[in-house]
């Protein structure tokens, strides 16, 4: 099995309301309990790994010190693949705080849904904030909404203007919560893109033109701003992107994290 689908491919998100559907994800996944378990914990070592590389760092392990989560503080990561990734930078930060402030027992909660806009985030946005009673969210979305889809592409799945617009309801009806950062798109890598066969069979596409008109546009909202154009710029990309363009390697993802953490000390 390619376990590519396992790491970004997660059911209990999408369909944890089904009786059965825990139980029956190893099976779906043509695995064993016992293997399915071994593959997730194998990513989640991974992100350990990456968690602990990066305190090594003394200026980075100063600055989660001063993170200004709070003890029994809950952390809502909501995102795309690049967050549901069981080595995502949400997973990563998770490992940070607890081998560098274990005694805060801040919660991080991985909210991404893989190949989710924003209108579909918003659609389970109230249920999401009732499970989960975020202090803290952290807002990652709007990769999906410039995929252009077609053998002539001439638009973005969702326009800018509509997605600035669901990124402000999203904020709207998470009114109560008093934190929240946004974390714009990841740029792409283009010519990965038009070479990989999963996105020349489903005719998809990105452009970084699309990415910097959001990125823009999220400049203007209220709450801080984790611009991920300038932590991954273009020279960067080339050594931390994945082969298809779109999903950063783990290297990626830590730079993801650093910028986070950064951002908000």
């Amino acid at each position: 099995m390619d376990n590519t689908w396992l790491r970004y491919t997660h059911l209990e998100k999408l369909y944890g309301y089904l009786p059965g559907m825990v139980a029956s994800a190893p099976a779906i996944f043509g695995l064993d309990r016992d293997e399915y378990q071994r593959v997730r914990a194998t990513f989640d070592t991974r992100a350990a790994e990456a968690a602990e590389e990066l305190l090594a760092d003394p200026e980075f392990a100063e600055a989660v010190a001063r993170l200004p989560f709070e003890p029994d503080q809950t952390v809502l990561a909501v995102g795309d693949s690049i967050t549901d990734d069981l080595q995502s930078w949400a997973e990563i930060l998770r490992h940070v705080l607890a081998k560098a402030r274990p005694d805060d027992e801040i919660t991080i909660v991985n909210g991404g849904l893989s190949a989710h806009t924003t209108a579909m985030i918003l659609r389970r946005w109230p249920a999401t904030l009732a499970s989960t009673k975020p202090d803290w969210v952290l807002c990652a979305l709007g990769g999906n909404d410039v995929t252009r889809v077609g053998p002539e592409p001439t638009k973005p799945q969702v326009s800018t203007a509509e997605s600035i617009a669901n990124l402000r309801r999203l904020r709207e009806i998470a009114a109560h919560v008093g934190w929240w950062v946004w974390i714009t798109p990841v740029p792409v890598t283009e010519e990965r893109v038009a070479a990989y066969p999963s996105f020349t069979f489903g005719q998809s596409t990105w452009r970084n033109e699309d990415i910097a008109a959001l990125t823009e546009a999220i400049h203007e909202l209220e709450d801080p701003v984790v611009d991920l154009s300038a932590a991954l710029d273009t020279e960067a990309l080339s050594e931390l992107q994945g082969e298809d363009g779109v999903h950063v390697t783990l290297a990626g993802q830590q730079r993801i994290t650093r910028a986070v953490v950064e951002a908000l000390t």
